[in-house]
């Protein structure tokens, strides 16, 4: 599977200074753009005092991104001496990407805007995920996707990003289907051949880790600089961000925590995806003959026996609490955020009895970080995999706002 990291799109590593102007232009350009969308409006004085470029060069940049349509101007702030200042902001409908999730029990696209807003949304579902499956849907979903969106606006498409757990071959066991069943993802690159059936750029990152990035950029209220994310899935996973960039790690798969080893509540010690991850409260309920496919349905309500959910969240909770302590042994984590396929109010179940668990961990001279709840909900997956490409195109990494550019 090739793997095209965030910032490295069909023009090159992103987020770098050139050795020309167009490449100096590119790297400004985009430091503006990251500003923006992190901090929501900004004056052209904000602009020139953080970015530190000169006031000229964040004009003549301002011009260049609104005649290209990819910001435009708020209202008038008024009251203070002189001009009324006027912050300019990020357009929704300056730049779309398309996000397809390849999950193990569904396959979900949607179209995003600029500011992270799905436009359109296709889903199916089956029972284990197979290349020709996950391309052919891929390829006919985009078509149809694209053919109800006008002409400007595909044309401002930057390009498809594509959430998949990695190395789907090795789950067999865990989805209980035969070895053969999954094997073919080990030669094939889903993102080239979805990229050379739909024309478009594409890039892949791991599901949870992706999942992870769209809080990052997409995200609701104050995120913490520092903090390991859990995503709950079919299988649990999760992501790492440190000093308020998305880390990945060498192979892509940086905060699996789903391997980490916990206590299973009985004496002994069993996988954090083996407690809470989805799959459990699958099985828990086809065991009281529930309808549970259902599960995979979008999750805006679950209409589950209240006390079967129950203690799965509490089961889940306590493996969740006992991995944020060993996490918090390794890096001082600010906080954990905890997400997943699931209503909103079974995450504030959830996070309020990791919270109560992790009471009950004895710190030994660490400091436990702070359980919060992800602001992005179940979309998360299909709304990372969307991030990749404005990421690539449009924006730095964060750590670049601590060595801002000179003009």
């Amino acid at each position: 599977m090739t793997i095209v990291p965030e910032g490295v799109g069909p023009d090159g590593p992103g987020g770098l200074r050139g050795s020309n102007l167009r490449g100096v232009r590119a790297h400004n350009e985009r430091l503006v753009l990251s500003l923006l969308r992190r901090q929501g409006e900004m004056s052209k004085a904000d602009l020139t005092r953080m970015t530190g470029l000169s006031a000229q060069t964040v004009s003549v940049i301002m011009r260049a991104l609104e005649d290209d349509g990819l910001i435009c101007r708020g209202q008038p702030l008024r009251g203070r001496i002189g001009q009324p200042s006027v912050p300019l902001r990020l357009a929704r409908d300056g730049a779309f990407s398309l996000g397809l999730k390849v999950g193990h029990r569904s396959l979900d696209l949607v179209l995003v805007d600029f500011l992270g807003g799905i436009r359109t949304r296709m889903t199916e579902r089956h029972r284990y995920p197979t290349p020709d499956a996950v391309v052919r849907f891929a390829d006919s979903a985009v078509t149809d996707m694209l053919s109800q969106v006008g002409a400007e606006e595909r044309a401002r498409i930057a390009g498809l990003g594509i959430a998949m757990p990695f190395q789907i071959w090795e789950w067999w066991r865990t989805l209980g289907v035969p070895a053969e069943a999954l094997i073919g993802w080990r030669e094939r690159n889903i993102g080239a051949e979805i990229g050379a059936a739909t024309g478009l750029p594409v890039y892949v990152q791991n599901d949870a880790t992706a999942a992870c990035g769209a809080e990052l950029l997409f995200g609701h209220g104050r995120t913490p600089r520092d903090f390991l994310y859990f995503y709950v899935g079919y299988f649990i996973g999760g992501g790492i961000v440190l000093n308020g960039s998305l880390v990945p790690g060498r192979t892509g798969n940086a905060g699996a925590i789903g391997s980490l080893q916990v206590p299973d509540g009985r004496g002994g010690q069993a996988t954090l995806l083996d407690i809470a991850s989805l799959s459990v409260l699958e099985r828990m309920l086809g065991a009281a003959g529930e309808a549970s496919d259902r599960l995979w349905d979008m999750p805006s309500e679950w209409h589950f026996p209240p006390a079967l959910v129950e203690a799965w969240a509490d089961a889940a909770a306590r493996a969740i609490a006992a991995a944020s302590a060993a996490a918090a042994t390794v890096y001082d984590f600010e906080a954990c955020l905890v997400d997943g396929w699931m209503p909103a109010r079974v995450r504030a179940l959830l996070v309020e009895k990791i919270r109560a668990y992790l009471l009950d961990i004895p710190a030994n001279g660490i400091s436990l970080p702070l359980i919060e709840a992800g602001t992005i909900g179940a979309h998360a997956r299909s709304l990372g995999a969307a991030s990749l490409p404005l990421s690539a195109r449009f924006l730095l990494d964060l750590q670049a706002f601590a060595s801002a550019g000179a003009g």
